[in-house]
């Protein structure tokens, strides 16, 4: 790819001069976009009127489908819009969807009549199907502008940074840390501030900051448009992996070998060096099947060869490495599925609970999740300042240990948070029996809400280390050309979890429900279900899951890669790939 900038003969554009503006759009977005999550489960419960469960699954739902869409959003960029024009675009539909949110909070035709839960004598009526139908296109609108904004705006900003540049490249990883920095940071704001502006002053404000911040960052994003360091867009990879299943297919008949000996496989470094860089991946003797889009028959044309017909080695090896990440791909889901719950049923907890930090003050439900955050913040600190030099001095590794290592620590992490969870609950539950508040779900519980502490940090301690090294993971496997697409990876990770975890309460909810009302996870009263059976659950499927990934790890197979240009000399492909390993 080449910069726009350079085309023209113009001034060199980006580096630190483009920080201010990509960093206050940052800030702006993390503001809108979790002060917009984070309560949310309080705001369909108390305002729509929503039963527990059904609110839990639409918020899953809804953030399901955020982070679907982010594969959508990562092909248009590739392929046809750039990353900054699909942010900017995307950032524009986010601000609708907030708005018309906004909108029905305040006008009270869109909100079903004000009630007393508490009071027998006015029971709450749900949100008809118009009201429903305003909220759930406002939440569609939000799930839509995420997928242009997640997959793109940290690889922007690495953008803005040219990597071949020695002077830039410690550069981009500076980058990385402060953006890290700053998002935290945003999103403790949000879990503060305009959680409490919510539950104390009024949810037409409380929803309003958000939308405001949002399109603010609309603003501060194009302000420094002339300053950007812009990449033409490289078309989409997908279209190139299609193209090799198009080219095996149609080849399936082909023999590998022929004589016993390997057949020729076609390599045209010229034309893969338009989509990587940095080298071209070495061939694996894995997954034979696709090789054959590689062998050349007398009908293809070499000079100008048929893509849907005939594929380079490299083009075959990014669909070998994209089959690979799966199934580390699929060990994160879980976590995920229990991570959710931070946002539905742990909220629900805390709103039951003691929440005082003064005689006048007491902490909003929704900002239980800023332990979530400050944990994640201090585990990272500590991850690079304390863990990885110690860890270094007895692997040899520069990064202390490999991503591997570091999602398997955050897998074992979530579990101990979820069973902390379970116990946490009966802690819950033994004090409203104990002041006769069991069949008193809107009265709050003498007990401290600060009990649930200990299962938001793990929650957050685990997130240092699996969701940053699923990160690096899709990051360094997927072929180079997919690494802007990597992210949105990650997000269909984060959607899986999500429809997962409604799947799940769904379930449990039918599987559970007694003719006498009983059920693990009922719609008006936490105190008579069995909300820590849904957690040991999870434990359950957590450690069954954790084994899995072992052995995924186990026997995972590394992405080979040889640098263009360095001679092949007297070196097999074998070598070259037992040599990509061990590096």
């Amino acid at each position: 790819m080449e910069e726009r900038d350079q085309k023209h003969g113009t001034k060199r554009k980006g580096g630190m001069v483009t920080m201010p503006f990509i960093f206050a759009n940052e800030v702006c977005d993390k503001l809108a976009v979790v002060g917009f999550n984070a309560n949310m489960i309080n705001y369909l419960t108390t305002k729509i009127h929503m039963p527990m469960t059904k609110a839990a699954n639409t918020l899953t739902n809804f953030g399901g489908t955020a982070s679907l869409t982010p594969l959508l959003g990562a092909y248009v960029a590739d392929a046809y819009a750039g990353r900054f024009w699909t942010i900017t675009v995307a950032s524009v539909v986010y601000v609708v969807g907030m708005t018309l949110l906004t909108l029905s909070a305040v006008i009270p035709q869109l909100l079903p009549p004000p009630c007393n839960p508490s009071a027998s004598s006015t029971p709450c009526q749900e949100a008809n199907g118009g009201q429903l139908a305003v909220l759930y296109v406002a939440l569609l609108l939000g799930a839509i502008g995420s997928g242009g904004i997640r997959p793109c705006v940290v690889a922007f900003g690495a953008d803005q940074f040219d990597e071949t540049d020695p002077k830039q490249s410690t550069k981009t990883w500076k980058y990385f840390n402060w953006y890290y920095f700053v998002m935290g940071v945003s999103i403790l704001v949000a879990l503060t501030v305009v959680v409490y502006v919510q539950e104390d002053v009024g949810w037409g404000l409380g929803l309003g900051i958000p939308t405001v911040l949002m399109f603010l960052s609309v603003i501060a994003l194009v302000c420094g448009f002339r300053l950007y360091r812009i990449l033409d867009p490289a078309g989409s990879p997908f279209t190139r992996l299609l193209q090799v299943l198009v080219a095996a297919f149609r080849k399936r008949k082909v023999r590998v070998s022929r004589d016993g000996k390997a057949v020729e496989l076609y390599r045209n470094d010229e034309l893969d060096a338009a989509i990587s860089l940095g080298g071209r991946l070495v061939h694996t003797k894995h997954m034979e099947f696709l090789d054959k889009a590689a062998i050349v028959t007398q009908e293809d044309n070499l000079k100008s060869p048929d893509l849907w017909r005939l594929s380079t080695v490299h083009r075959v090896e990014e669909l070998k490495s994209v089959i690979r990440m799966g199934p580390i791909w699929a060990a994160g889901i879980l976590l995920f599925t229990a991570y959710a719950q931070q946002n539905t049923f742990s909220i629900q907890q805390a709103k039951t609970m003691d929440r005082h930090l003064s005689r006048s003050f007491q902490v909003p439900s929704g900002s239980m999740q800023v332990f979530t955050t400050i944990s994640m913040l201090a585990t990272i600190a500590f991850y690079d300042r304390v863990f990885v030099p110690v860890a270094s001095r007895f692997t040899g590794l520069e990064r202390g240990i490999t991503f591997l290592h570091r999602m398997g620590i955050g897998f074992a992490i979530s579990i101990l948070a979820t069973l902390v969870a379970g116990l946490v609950e009966v802690k819950r539950k033994q004090a409203a029996v104990e002041y006769g508040l069991t069949d008193s779900p809107h009265s709050v519980i003498p007990i401290s809400a600060f009990w649930l502490v200990p299962q938001y940090s793990l929650h957050g301690i685990a997130e240092a280390f699996m969701s940053i090294g699923h990160l690096e993971f899709f990051y360094d496997q997927a072929p180079e050309s997919m690494r802007s697409t990597a992210t949105a990876l990650f997000w269909t990770t984060i959607s899986a979890g999500n429809y997962l975890s409604t799947l799940l309460v769904s379930v449990i909810h039918r599987v559970t429900a007694g003719d006498d009302g009983s059920n693990w996870l009922p719609d008006n009263n936490l105190n008579r279900g069995k909300l820590e059976y849904f957690y040991w659950l999870l434990t359950l499927l957590q450690t069954v899951n954790f084994v899995y990934y072992v052995c995924c790890a186990r026997f995972y197979t590394f992405k080979p890669v040889q640098v263009h240009g360095a001679g092949d000399g007297d070196k097999s492909e074998e070598d070259e790939v037992e040599l990509a390993r061990r590096v």
